[in-house]
């Protein structure tokens, strides 16, 4: 969604590995993924940390921040991020005199309301091995949605911590996993460049159902 550019707004650059929005925070803004990687995750009072959902470039977060008195969740940086931070305010006001905007921020929250849901399937019904190759191929998928793969790899900055806070397993178990499917000539993880050598058997390893991304919707503002 390219929201951002047709309103007046803000620009905030977070940190690797801090938070964008903390926990119990008062939101301000709407926010517009410009460039760079985060996530929204919860965290128990004991450290332990679960990741529930990964923010690309393009994405959109809060879009209502005036509904919720204090955020449930936090979100935080994965590298650096840059934001747009936009004024509720003017998100409404552009919605009444272009309702394709309206249109569009709810199919915004239906497409991440379709991941949320996949990756709660993922958890209650999936292996270790098809958890990690879906997230290869959702974010496969999604960078290439938003014209950021090179032929079959894309930018992949995640750790494998990071990968086990997404899919409820150790670090250790993630490692045997992803070595699994490097070893099976499925993908290529280099530095933050992943490589899907086989889409197809990839897929089929996670069963993949792409119609949850819903890419043949994609939603443009005209």
């Amino acid at each position: 969604m390219a929201i951002d550019a047709l309103l007046d707004r803000r620009q905030r650059v977070v940190a690797p590995r801090r938070d964008v929005i903390a926990e119990g925070e008062v939101p301000r803004f709407v926010h517009v993924v410009l460039d760079g990687w985060g996530c929204r995750y919860r965290q128990l009072p004991d450290g332990r940390r679960q990741i529930v959902s990964l923010l690309l470039p393009g994405d959109l977060f809060d879009p209502c921040p005036r509904t919720v008195a204090r955020t449930d969740h936090a979100v935080g940086a994965i590298t650096t991020m840059a934001l747009a931070e936009v004024v509720p305010e003017a998100l409404d006001a552009l919605g009444r005199d272009r309702p394709a905007i309206g249109r569009a921020l709810w199919w915004d929250t239906h497409v991440a309301m379709g991941r949320q849901r996949e990756w709660i399937a993922s958890l209650g019904l999936r292996t270790a091995r098809e958890r990690i190759a879906l997230l290869f191929c959702e974010i496969y998928f999604r960078s290439r949605a938003g014209g950021r793969c090179a032929g079959l790899a894309c930018e992949f900055p995640l750790t494998q911590a990071d990968l086990a806070e997404a899919t409820g397993l150790t670090p250790v178990h993630v490692n045997r996993m992803v070595q699994e499917l490097r070893r099976d000539g499925l993908i290529a993880w280099i530095g933050r460049t992943l490589t899907i050598l086989d889409l197809d058997r990839l897929c089929a390893v996670a069963s993949f159902p792409p119609a949850y991304l819903h890419l043949d919707g994609a939603f443009a503002i005209a």
